[in-house]
């Protein structure tokens, strides 16, 4: 049986502890779970999930991690459930830690990636 919505957020605030402090720092809204799916509209349904994002808005800055997404893609393994929550969380840490150093060499090779993906559904 897959993770409920509230394990993964039972497992988030442990795994979001294991992070040092001075990362959360400007991060106002901290670290979020939304319950539902986020497919990318790029790739076809079902195909590219959005597993997580950094937020920089009206509201302040947070990262969001999306269930429904987690849900979609992975298998009932508990240990593969929290290697990737990690992994999601690291990923959003380091764009808030670019970002707000100026720098953007994540979103640059997150964009090379997109574009490597979707060149695959175009051959296909």
């Amino acid at each position: 049986m897959k993770p409920t919505y509230d394990q993964m957020g039972d497992w988030l605030e442990e795994i979001a502890r294991e992070f040092p402090e001075a990362f959360f720092e400007d991060l106002d809204g901290g670290i979020q779970l939304e319950e539902q799916a986020l497919p990318d509209p790029d790739f076809p349904p079902g195909e590219m999930y959005i597993m997580g994002e950094y937020v920089h808005d009206s509201l302040g800055r947070y990262i969001l991690l999306y269930y429904g997404s987690f849900a979609a893609l992975l298998e009932e393994d508990e240990e593969g459930w929290k290697d990737e929550i990690f992994a999601t969380v690291a990923h959003e840490f380091t764009h808030h830690l670019e970002e707000t150093a100026g720098l953007h060499a994540l979103d640059d090779k997150d964009l090379e990636f997109l574009r490597e993906a979707l060149a695959e559904y175009e051959d296909e």
